[in-house]
């Protein structure tokens, strides 16, 4: 009887709960235990997993932002049909491979992206009804589809006449437009004080999404509604800039973290002067005056780095938000390049090429080695978008 109660003695130490205490005495106590505290190991893996898609947000889309941006940043600089005297020999001998690599990569990283959304919505409906409430994470519900549109322009499969190409054309912008109807109607019709409460940084997306929307449309030959679109961006980008330039009361909402979501300040003319481009068939003055204006909005945040110095100090996935204006700009100088011909303009080209190229590379090796960073617990994004709590 001593040694049967020497051997329970383990068994006793740790805590049971009403069934494992009842099986316990049952039968056999290391046998029974196992069996009791088995089956409860399965639902907190599950339950890590429902955790991580909770944390997930759109804002992780900046990923496939930057990555799709490159692969059509690649695909313009080694076009066959651009002047050669406008580009560097090293960039007309970039590798094809490489570029269907690049592609290749952009396009698995959005689809997986892609998925792992569509979990969230089936599993945590609650969370993403309030991302469509926030007003950094609503924004950011845009950037797959300026993914998709951008890899459907640099994709080297379909031509832009081809009949898949439209309709692909069709799918990926027809959220948009249901987007901006929910968007750009609460702009006028929730007070004359709710844009300047609710509008950031972030907002911009809302703009290029259109602007990206009007350059695919006139890629294709459909110039009547790539017009039609390039009005709305432009119309909602001239409010944007007024409201965000006057900083109005609440207007500076976007916590330290997300800052590098200022870069977008450039993006959006950078864009806007390639939609233009692609309408007007060439790099007219009203592409140059908006290509100026983002060389001026970049040089004056890359001017001021205290700006991002709190939102430098770790890693998240708020710095890939540094690639996507990044390449915008390098695309733009390359359609200004192309126009002017001037050696000036070629080494500016190269300077914004090389500098995206890097950045992209640079957050492509942190999110190598620093994967635990992307789904931070502390993450301001994640925090705003969690669904209010039952009381």
């Amino acid at each position: 009887m001593e040694t049967s109660s020497d051997s329970l003695k383990p068994c006793v130490s740790q805590p049971l709960g009403p069934k494992g205490a009842g099986l316990a005495e049952a039968g056999d106590g290391g046998t029974m235990l196992k069996a009791s505290t088995a089956p409860s190991k399965p639902p907190r893996l599950v339950a890590s997993r429902f955790a991580m898609l909770t944390r997930f947000h759109a804002g992780y889309f900046r990923i496939s932002l930057a990555l799709s941006g490159q692969a059509l940043l690649w695909r313009t600089l080694s076009d066959r049909s651009m002047d050669p005297s406008a580009l560097h020999p090293l960039v007309q001998s970039l590798p094809s491979a490489a570029f269907v690599l690049l592609w290749s990569l952009a396009l698995l990283t959005l689809f997986a992206l892609c998925v792992l959304y569509v979990a969230r919505c089936v599993l945590r409906l609650p969370a993403v009804r309030a991302e469509f409430r926030h007003h950094v994470g609503m924004n950011y519900l845009f950037a797959p589809w300026i993914s998709w549109l951008l890899l459907l322009q640099a994709t080297p499969f379909l031509r832009p006449d081809a009949p898949s190409y439209h309709m692909l054309w069709w799918a990926f912008s027809l959220p948009i437009l249901v987007l901006d109807v929910k968007v750009y109607g609460q702009w006028f019709t929730r007070g004359r004080k709710f844009l300047s409460m609710v509008a950031n940084p972030a907002s911009h997306m809302t703009v290029i999404a259109n602007l990206m929307t009007a350059r695919a449309a006139a890629k294709m030959g459909w110039h009547e509604g790539a017009v039609a679109m390039f009005a709305v961006g432009a119309a909602h980008y001239l409010v944007l800039f007024v409201t965000l330039y006057q900083r109005f009361l609440g207007s500076d909402s976007l916590p330290a973290m997300l800052r590098p979501v200022f870069f977008l300040f450039f993006a959006a003319p950078s864009m806007a002067s390639l939609a233009w481009c692609s309408i007007s068939m060439s790099f007219d003055t009203g592409c140059k005056m908006l290509f100026f204006l983002s060389l001026f909005l970049f040089a004056s945040l890359v001017s001021r780095p205290t700006l991002f110095k709190r939102a430098m100090r770790r890693f998240s996935v708020a710095w890939w938000a540094y690639s996507f204006p990044l390449t915008l700009l390098a695309l733009a100088s390359a359609e200004y390049a192309q126009e002017v011909r001037e050696p000036a303009a070629s080494v500016l080209m190269l300077a914004l090429a090389v500098l995206s190229v890097l950045v992209t590379l640079a957050l492509m090796v942190f999110t190598a080695l620093r994967p635990n960073d992307l789904l931070p617990h502390d993450d301001p994004f994640f925090a705003g978008t969690l669904p209010p709590r039952a009381s």
